[in-house]
């Protein structure tokens, strides 16, 4: 019997996997369980649109993250600090910083997260990747300036 799983079933399939399986064990186990659903004509649609609304989400998803990488890249940040001896800073420089000053100077909102930065403890400049989506990132500017 073909079954549509509502949820993963260990050795099965995953949730959306349509399988087959035995006659006993779909109508014993997964369907009073509520972990699948018969494979007929009108389930199969609706899993097909299920699937066509989350592809077209991951699109647009995907195309917001590629605006927001075109926006940020190259752009430079100055951030003014209190330093001490050898331009070294009182504190340091993190993600939640300069997601901040782009927030503040670009209304652009990145999670401090996605933000990787090693600790800048110096005065300078420093090349900070952004990771907007998976597999989409770029590179903005970050220029450390004594107050």
């Amino acid at each position: 019997m073909k079954v549509i799983l509502l949820a993963d079933v260990k050795s099965v399939g995953k949730k959306g996997d349509v399988v087959n399986s035995s006659d006993g064990y779909a109508r014993n186990f997964l369907f009073p369980r509520k972990l699948a659903i018969e494979a007929n004509e009108a389930n199969m649609h609706i899993l097909n649109n299920k699937k066509e609304a989350e592809r077209r989400q991951k699109l647009a998803e995907i195309e917001e993250a590629q605006r927001i990488a075109n926006d940020i890249k190259g752009k430079e940040i100055r951030l003014k600090v209190k330093s001490g001896e050898n331009g070294r800073l009182f504190g340091s420089i993190t993600g939640k910083d300069i997601s901040e000053a782009l927030k503040r100077n670009f209304n652009i909102d990145i999670d401090k997260k996605k933000i990787v930065v090693d600790v800048i403890r110096q005065l300078g400049t420093y090349e900070v990747e952004v990771k907007v989506y998976p597999e989409i990132s770029t590179k903005i500017k970050v220029v450390v300036e004594e107050q």
